[in-house]
């Protein structure tokens, strides 16, 4: 990678781990009551105390990746696709992934552009506070959960947490947007991990008839259907089909 490559690359990923590091901030900060004074001009909590309790919340990291962006639908397609092709191990849940990460680098590299130009430049600069970047930070985060959390998902918890009904989708908590999302991107994946089962299972019920017509009793129909599946799966180019149709359900 040349230097030019390396400028362009930076800012992205620098918003992207901003943009996951971002919900976990925000939290801490509201939760360890994190500034320079308090109401009465004394320090809050101890520096090393409030270090630790920041490093503590930023374990649940992972969590922020894989449940508030796009690798939880990915993730969970791809794996249906696997038990589909009747593979089971091929390919690894290490290369599954791993391919569903960088997906979700792709989708999610405008929001993470927007936050490093709206909330990371500007911090940096002076311009605005730690406070003042995570809320700037927050809104394009939001808005892009906003789009693929269904309203029925996000009234359920608004009922659960008794929060005040939003006026507009920039009202909706965070608190209440989040589990919204995640429930709406797992019917999302399993909707289409579904219909990606159906071709295969056509073809299952197809070689299972044949063999009992024949007699072949003792031999499992799955050992047979696999080179079927697996030769359908390369002729009609599956992974270019379903990786191409699956980041384009992000853009729509």
């Amino acid at each position: 990678m040349n230097g030019r490559s390396a400028r362009r690359v930076a800012p992205v990923l620098l918003g992207l781990l901003w943009m996951m590091a971002t919900p976990l901030m925000a939290a801490s900060t509201e939760f360890l009551g994190i500034s320079e004074t308090d109401g009465h001009g004394s320090a809050g909590l101890s520096l090393p105390l409030r270090i630790a309790l920041s490093l503590t919340l930023l374990t649940f990291l992972p969590a922020v990746i894989m449940a508030l962006t796009p690798f939880l639908r990915i993730s969970v397609v791809l794996h249906f696709l696997r038990q589909a092709l009747g593979t089971q191990t091929v390919p690894s849940n290490q290369v599954l992934v791993g391919l569903a990460l960088f997906l979700s680098l792709v989708i999610m590299r405008p929001v993470g552009t927007e936050i490093y130009e709206t909330a990371w430049k500007p911090m940096e600069a002076g311009q605005l506070s730690v406070a003042q970047a995570m809320d700037k930070a927050t809104h394009p985060l939001k808005k892009f959960m906003a789009r693929f959390a269904r309203e029925k998902d996000i009234a359920l918890f608004i009922e659960i947490t008794k929060a005040p009904q939003p006026k507009n989708p920039d009202d909706v908590d965070f608190a209440v947007l989040a589990p919204a999302y995640i429930l709406s991107e797992l019917k999302s994946g399993f909707q289409i991990g579904a219909v990606l089962y159906l071709p295969f299972l056509v073809i299952d019920l197809v070689v299972a008839s044949i063999t009992v017509s024949v007699g072949m009793m003792q031999l499992p129909p799955v050992m047979l259907s696999a080179p079927f599946k697996l030769l359908l799966f390369v002729l009609v180019d599956g992974w270019n089909l379903i990786v191409g149709s699956l980041v384009k359900t992000f853009y729509t």
